[in-house]
C-alpha cells in the first residue's frame, strides 16, 4: 500500500501562526485556569492579526507575546471579545464548549504508536531543522515499510548540501530537493499563515480521518481539543490493552451537553463500545490529562501526538 506524508518546520506560517495561538492561551492559563480562549491568528508581510473570544480574569501582554516570536517590526492588530453568552451559559454547567467529533488514532507501526510515514516525515523535518533552522517542508512516500520518495524544500539552504544531508538521514529510490529551486525568502516575509490550517499534520497524516476541528488558540473546554486528545488516550489504551495492531476512537458531543452523543472505537476492524472506566465529559478530561496547565505552545509545533504527552 502506498502512503504519502508530509510535515512542515516551526517557521512554516501556519505553524507560526499556530505557536502565537498556543503561547497567548498560556499566558491566559498561567494565571487563570478557568481561561476561555478561543483565538485565530492571521499572519504575514509585517502583520499579525489576533482575533477571537476570550474571558478570563487574567490580564495578559498580548502584543508582547507576539513581539518576542516574530519580532519588533511587525504590526500588531488586536480584535478580542468576550465569549458569547450562550456559549458561557452551557460550559459554564459543564458541557461542551461546541458540537463536534474528534478522532483518536494508534498502530503498531512505530515505537510511538503513530503511522509509519508520518513518523519518517516528522523526524526528517525536525532533522533538518536542527541544521536550518528556517521555513521548511518535507514529503515522504512509503509502498509499505519501502521508502519510495521523499521530498525536501528549506529556506536558505543550497541544494546539492541539502540533498547531501536528506540522504544521510533517509535511504529511498527518489529524491526531490528543493525541486523549484533554492529560496532565500519565506517564513511571513514570503507567504502568509494562519492558525488552525494544518490540522492533518497536527494529528495522524492523511490516511486517518480528521474531525475538522483545530487544537491551536483553544483552551481546553472545546473539545475539538480535548476531546481529541482524549481519544489518543483511549486509542492508546486499547492497543496496548488488546495487542492489536490498529485502533480508531471515535467521540461526537452536542454544545451544552456533559456526555458524548457517540463513543465508540474500532480496534482492528471491529467496533466494541468504549469502556466505562472513562470520564468523557469536557471537565472530567480536563482534570484526568491535565489540561487546564499552559502546556499547548509545546504542542503547535512538531505534532500533537506521540511526542510523550500524558494523552499519548
Amino acid at each position: 500500500m502506498i502512503k504519502t506524508c508530509e510535515f512542515v518546520s516551526a517557521k512554516h506560517p501556519d505553524k507560526i501562526c499556530d505557536l502565537i495561538a498556543d503561547s497567548i492561551l498560556d499566558a491566559y492559563l498561567k494565571k487563570d485556569k478557568k481561561s476561555r480562549v478561543a483565538v485565530e491568528v492571521l499572519g504575514g508581510h509585517n502583520l499579525v492579526t489576533i482575533t477571537g473570544e476570550i474571558k478570563s480574569r487574567a490580564k495578559v501582554k498580548i502584543k508582547d507575546i507576539v513581539r518576542k516570536i516574530v519580532g519588533p517590526r511587525y504590526e500588531i492588530r488586536i480584535n478580542l471579545e468576550q465569549q458569547s453568552p450562550f456559549i458561557n451559559h452551557g460550559v459554564s454547567q459543564g458541557g461542551a464548549g461546541d458540537q463536534g467529533i474528534m478522532i483518536g488514532y494508534a498502530c503498531r507501526e512505530t515505537k510511538t504508536f503513530m503511522p509509519y510515514e508520518y513518523e519518517l516525515a516528522r523526524h526528517l523535518c525536525k532533522s533538518i531543522y536542527k541544521k536550518y533552522p528556517f521555513d521548511g517542508k518535507v514529503q515522504v512516500t512509503v509502498d509499505n515499510k519501502k521508502i519510495i520518495t521523499v521530498v525536501a524544500s528549506f529556506q536558505n539552504t543550497k541544494t546539492k548540501q541539502l540533498e547531501k544531508l536528506v540522504k544521510s538521514l533517509i535511504k529511498a529510490e527518489n529524491y526531490f530537493i528543493n525541486p523549484a529551486g533554492e529560496w532565500p525568502l519565506g517564513g511571513f516575509d514570503a507567504d502568509s499563515g494562519l492558525s488552525g490550517r494544518k490540522i492533518v499534520i497536527d494529528a495522524y497524516g492523511p490516511q486517518i480521518p480528521v474531525g475538522g476541528g483545530s487544537f491551536s488558540g483553544k483552551d481546553p473546554t472545546k473539545v475539538d481539543r480535548s476531546g481529541a486528545y482524549m481519544a489518543r488516550r483511549i486509542a492508546v489504551d486499547l492497543i496496548k490493552k488488546y495487542k492489536s495492531d490498529e485502533v480508531l476512537v471515535k467521540l461526537a458531543y452536542a454544545i451544552g451537553k456533559k456526555e458524548p452523543v457517540m463513543a465508540l472505537a474500532v480496534v482492528d476492524g471491529k467496533t466494541i463500545s468504549l469502556p466505562k472506566k472513562y470520564d468523557l465529559s469536557p471537565q472530567g478530561i480536563i482534570k484526568f490529562l491535565k489540561l487546564d496547565q499552559p502546556l499547548y505552545a509545546q504542542t503547535a509545533i512538531w505534532g500533537h501526538f506521540g511526542r510523550g504527552f500524558n494523552w499519548g
